[in-house]
């Protein structure tokens, strides 16, 4: 290869690596693609203005569920690339390959299976690379001003969560909550010693007890 070639390749491989972002989950030949760290990253490029939105970041431990969206990018094969939602059963569907499971997966798993699919006779060397858009929701029932369920955001707290739901009511028992984490079979009570303190997992369902008068 000569030096000028080699020059030109090694800018356009610079090029793609900066354009995916420094949190994508990549899956590329012979490496297992994972990115450490917090990641943000545009929605989609197409937006209006050309602008950059904001979405989900998360380091790549993150385990995916029910109602989480996505961002998979297939280089070179613009009908592939889109956003998902991982449906009720688990699984995000993709073209040509069909349900490729992402229930319990983290990114840089999901982005290996649709890889490990795509080689068997649809693209000769697939890049692939998942971005998280936004987390699921999670729920809020019992004794607050207004229980459903609301969006997600990194870092929610107990405290959060009532706040987002209008506060407790004058029934609420504060001194503990149930919490059903995704996928779990039942609640578990929690006792309540620092509102602030209590973590609020994607998916997860949180009632507020009424208290005893």
């Amino acid at each position: 290869m000569s030096i000028r070639l080699a020059t030109r390749v090694a800018l356009a491989l610079a090029a793609t690596f900066a354009a995916a972002g420094p949190g994508s989950a990549w899956a590329l030949p012979g490496q297992a693609g994972s990115a450490a760290g917090l990641s943000t990253v545009p929605l989609d490029s197409a937006s209006p203005n050309g602008a950059a939105m904001a979405v989900a970041a998360r380091d790549d431990r993150y385990k995916l569920g029910a109602g989480d969206k996505v961002r998979i990018t297939v280089f070179g094969e613009a009908a592939m690339t889109g956003d998902y939602a991982v449906a009720p059963n688990g699984e995000i569907s993709f073209p040509l390959i069909g349900g490729v499971e992402a229930k319990g997966h983290t990114l840089d798993e999901v982005a290996q299976a649709i890889r490990g699919r795509l080689l068997k006779g649809y693209l000769n060397d697939p890049r692939v690379a998942i971005d998280l858009l936004e987390y699921r929701t999670f729920f809020i029932l019992g004794e607050v001003n207004r229980p459903g369920a609301y969006p997600f955001t990194a870092g929610l707290t107990l405290g959060q969560a009532v706040a987002t739901a209008g506060g407790y009511t004058y029934r609420a028992r504060k001194s503990k909550v149930r919490v059903r984490h995704d996928g779990a079979p039942q609640d578990e009570m929690v006792d309540i010693k620092d509102i602030g303190g209590l973590a609020i997992e994607p998916g997860d369902t949180v009632t507020v007890p009424e208290r005893f008068f």
